[in-house]
């Protein structure tokens, strides 16, 4: 599988309370979409979400979030992991 990068701008900002919802709502989503959320990183005050995630393509990635909570990242990067 491909390692993807997504980033959320939430406007007026976004608490840890309601990413680690929508999280556990991917969590429950992904199997169906042959994907794997990671982790999650969240900048609070800025409105500001990454999430790392596995998936056959970047479609597969948007089809959980837009299913689990509807909130489909601004933009998906593919990404290597570094040492």
């Amino acid at each position: 599988m491909t390692l993807f990068m997504d980033a959320h701008t939430i406007e007026g900002g976004v608490s840890i309370t309601d990413v680690a919802a929508a999280h556990a709502a991917d969590l429950a989503t992904q199997d169906s979409h042959g994907v794997n959320y990671v982790r999650y990183w969240v900048d609070e005050a800025a409105g500001k979400i990454f999430c790392l995630v596995e998936a056959p393509d970047a479609d597969a990635a948007a089809a959980v979030h837009r299913e689990a909570h509807g909130l489909v990242a601004d933009e998906i990067y593919t990404v290597t992991e570094g040492v």
